[in-house]
């Protein structure tokens, strides 16, 4: 049997929360479950209870039945209406150990979250970066070592999936700004950015706090204020200048090469 962290993080509130959702998790996957991790901020060590999710994944035995998954579903809906804190700001996704060591796009569908959203789809290619960040920082809850079960990621298979996130989740941001109206989606746009030009840099994966700090020290000035707004943002603030976080959008899309200088 696979021993228990019951101390995985430095937050007693966020512990103890993941106590409740690690034993819901246990009583409705029941012999489906094979372990539990956070990646994420938790994991990276910029963690901010003012301003961050808690990012799980829970890995099952194989791909789950449709019984099972309505079970989660229910699950989760009635964590989130709990009224526990945490709840409300938990992502993840359960994904069968055989599709664990390394990313296929074309890979299982399973159970995705994301804070009240529950849907079943393929994970797209930022669960390459999530992997990397799994094997090198993951932090364990119950079950094996994440590098028994994770191939490590290529700095190449890194800066590539960060091309491939810009090219097909991004582009349409620059253009409607009714894609900005999600309670904290604008500075997380602004820190996602600047992942995106740090890992195409570096080849590596940072936290969007660090990467942040980097590209205020190594990029245009001109996104030093939207940047440093970004960065102190959090829960209940008004949003920064959704203008100018387009064009933001628009200049990491060009360091990246994908659309020309005009």
């Amino acid at each position: 049997m696979n021993k228990l962290n019951t101390h995985p993080t430095a937050y007693n509130d966020v512990n103890s929360f993941l106590q409740v959702f690690l034993d819901n998790v246990r009583s409705a996957l029941r012999n489906d479950l094979i372990g539990m991790y956070l990646f994420g901020s938790l994991a990276l060590g910029d963690f901010n209870p003012s301003r961050s999710d808690i990012d799980v994944l829970v890995v099952t035995r194989g791909v789950l039945p449709d019984n099972i998954i309505e079970d989660l579903k229910t699950m989760h809906s009635r964590l989130y209406e709990s009224g526990l804190e945490w709840a409300t700001k938990l992502e993840g996704a359960y994904i069968p150990i055989r599709a664990m060591r390394v990313y296929n796009q074309t890979g299982p569908a399973c159970p995705l979250v994301n804070k009240k959203e529950f849907l079943v789809a393929r994970p797209e290619a930022h669960w390459v970066l999530n992997r990397h960040i799994l094997y090198t920082h993951g932090v364990v809850i119950t079950g094996p070592p994440l590098q028994t079960i994770i191939d490590p990621v290529q700095p190449k298979q890194l800066q590539q999936a960060v091309l491939t996130l810009l090219n097909n989740n991004w582009t349409p941001w620059m253009y409607n700004p009714d894609l900005f109206n999600g309670i904290g989606y604008q500075p997380f746009v602004v820190l996602t950015m600047c992942r995106s030009l740090y890992t195409l840099k570096n080849g590596d994966v940072a936290s969007k706090l660090r990467s942040a700090e980097w590209v205020l020290a190594n990029s245009d000035k001109r996104w030093v204020t939207l940047i440093k707004q970004a960065i102190a943002w959090t829960y209940g603030d008004k949003s920064g200048n959704i203008e100018q976080t387009q064009e933001f959008i628009r200049y990491t899309l060009k360091e990246a090469g994908l659309i020309k200088e005009n």
